[in-house]
């Protein structure tokens, strides 16, 4: 089965590639030469996730999957959520996105935050949903250099490292797109 995954980020294809099976052929957008910047101008991370997949379905025929994710702070009022990838500004730089948060949260006693992602799957035709969440906490400081995005600064509960400090295998495990993921996986295996 081929099935394109609606990114050109290489870490989450990455991330993605190592929990599928072997029978499935995954495709970026990179990969069907789709260079369009889609937009994603949903309220939701849901819906988001439904623009990218939506997109490639109807522009280029491929069964697919696009997955939205955001960051989740208790005391900031779910924000940066939906808007996770460009908090600090259009750019979308991860620095400039992880010092803005610290920032926000100086002082702050509550740093309760959650990674949510959303996987939206179009295969033959129908449309289904996958939801992950990894709860945890937002750190001082930035630690580690492995992962991406606000990785350094998240701790998920029950850790006493940061994402950043954790072996791709071992964020999977536990990590909000390894749990939407194993869920879609568990649907295409039906």
């Amino acid at each position: 089965m081929t099935l394109v995954f609606a990114t050109h980020n290489s870490n989450k294809l990455k991330e993605i590639q190592a929990l599928m099976p072997e029978h499935i052929q995954l495709k970026s957008l990179t990969d069907i030469d789709c260079h369009e910047d889609i937009i994603e101008d949903a309220p939701t991370i849901e819906g988001n996730a439904l623009i990218k997949a939506r997109y490639v379905k109807e522009k280029y025929g491929f069964d697919c999957f696009a997955d939205d994710t955001g960051l989740e702070v208790e005391v900031l009022n779910g924000a940066p959520g939906v808007y996770s990838a460009r908090y600090a500004g259009e750019q979308k730089n991860a620095e400039d996105n992880t010092q803005k948060l610290l920032t926000e949260l100086k002082d702050k006693t509550n740093r309760s935050a959650q990674f949510k992602t959303v996987i939206a799957l179009i295969l033959d035709g129908k449309e289904q949903l996958f939801e992950g969440v990894c709860k945890g906490v937002i750190t001082e400081e930035k630690t580690g250099n492995k992962g991406f995005g606000y990785d350094p600064v998240f701790k998920p509960e029950g850790f006493t490292t940061t994402f950043a400090e954790m072996s791709l295998s071992e964020k999977n495990k536990i990590g909000h797109r390894g749990k939407a993921t194993q869920k879609l996986l568990d649907y295409l295996k039906k």
